[in-house]
């Protein structure tokens, strides 16, 4: 492709202009992301204005500012065909607590307690697995048309929307490559290929990105939101992207279009805390799905499973399908141990396929 110069000038001083700390304006913003998304500037300038962007650190303006682009060059949409409340659950990635995937299994066990679910996800990017990595191993054909998302939403209550599916053009392809955080591990995960999605869980790598997430949640109007920042006893300066069973977890809580700030531990679910190796992730993709089959199929009362059923909890508690973590507890308990998650599971991969 042959590129402008005049237009090579501006983008490379606009990268200039971040790596050495300015704040870009929201117009900015949008266009340097429509630039990436739409592959305008060649993948060195893209590359490069994307390293400058998440070293310096972007404010929730330029993050919202990116949501938008991304949402409108780049993100296909689904529907469901009623006015049931949709939850989403996943995290941003790049998490230095590396465990099993979480969010893949907590979204069968919520959907088996009777909340719709419309899942992201994506291959890896700096853990041995992503949520597109265990769904395959599952069965689910990750080039099927997101026509067949759609209906497997709307017949069995729970869809899978892979990013290399639902994203276009932009962060698909670039996601091919890149083995290094972005600012779309943070709005990648805010995308809403299901536009009447409203609830979502979604972890973050540390405690600042949880606050700008939710701080970009609000702007885009989701009607509510959880944003936890697991941590595990004895292990100082790391964490999760998940709610912890292995210690407590700092929650960024948007409802009511307020935000609020809280710490919870396993017992405020009605757990018992474990410890961090029962959930570190194993040493590859099959070993973690094979882990979390064993779960879904029979292991119902194991610290994994805890892990599992507490990230179904909390989908089920900003769903307003539970009063308080400890009863949405025992409600994704049930859904898990009468067999219900791994028949979502059954049943979705038999439309996905």
């Amino acid at each position: 492709m042959k590129f402008d110069e005049k237009n090579l000038r501006s983008f490379g001083h606009l990268i200039c202009r971040v790596a050495q700390g300015e704040v870009l304006s929201k117009e900015e913003t949008f266009d340097a992301y429509k630039q990436i998304i739409l592959n305008l500037q060649p993948e060195l300038q893209q590359g490069a204005f994307l390293a400058a962007h998440i070293q310096r650190g972007p404010t929730t303006e330029e993050l919202s500012a990116a949501w938008h682009a991304l949402d409108e060059f780049d993100t296909a949409k689904i529907t469901l065909d009623s006015d049931d409340v949709i939850c989403d659950i996943v995290g941003t990635g790049s998490d230095n607590l590396k465990t099993v995937n979480c969010s893949s299994p907590a979204a069968l066990i919520a959907a088996a307690a009777g909340l719709k679910i419309a899942k992201k996800g994506a291959r890896l990017v700096t853990g041995v697995s992503g949520a597109s990595d265990i769904f395959q191993i599952f069965g689910l054909n990750l080039d099927a048309p997101l026509t067949l998302a759609e209906k497997a939403l709307n017949q069995t209550g729970i869809c899978y929307l892979p990013g290399e599916a639902f994203l276009k053009s932009g962060w698909a392809r670039l996601i091919q490559s890149m083995r290094f955080t972005s600012a779309f591990n943070i709005i990648g995960p805010l995308t809403r290929p299901c536009s009447q999605t409203s609830r979502i869980v979604i972890g973050a790598y540390s405690p600042e990105v949880c606050d700008q997430l939710i701080a970009v949640l609000k702007e885009i109007n989701m009607t509510a939101a959880l944003a936890p920042y697991g941590t595990a006893e004895n292990i100082e300066n790391k964490g999760m992207d998940e709610f912890s069973v292995c210690g407590p977890t700092r929650v960024v809580q948007l409802k009511n279009g307020e935000i609020e700030t809280y710490t919870v531990t396993p017992e405020d679910f009605g757990l018992n805390t474990a410890d961090y190796e029962a959930v570190k992730s194993k040493n590859s993709a099959q070993e973690n799905a094979d882990a979390i089959l064993k779960v879904l199929k029979e292991e119902f009362d194991t610290p994994l499973a805890d892990f599992f059923v507490m990230n179904a909890a909390a989908a089920l508690y900003i769903s307003d399908m539970a009063d308080s973590f400890s009863s949405a507890t025992e409600k994704a308990r049930e859904a898990l141990a009468s067999g219900g998650a791994y028949e979502k599971l059954q049943a979705l991969t038999a439309v996905q396929k």
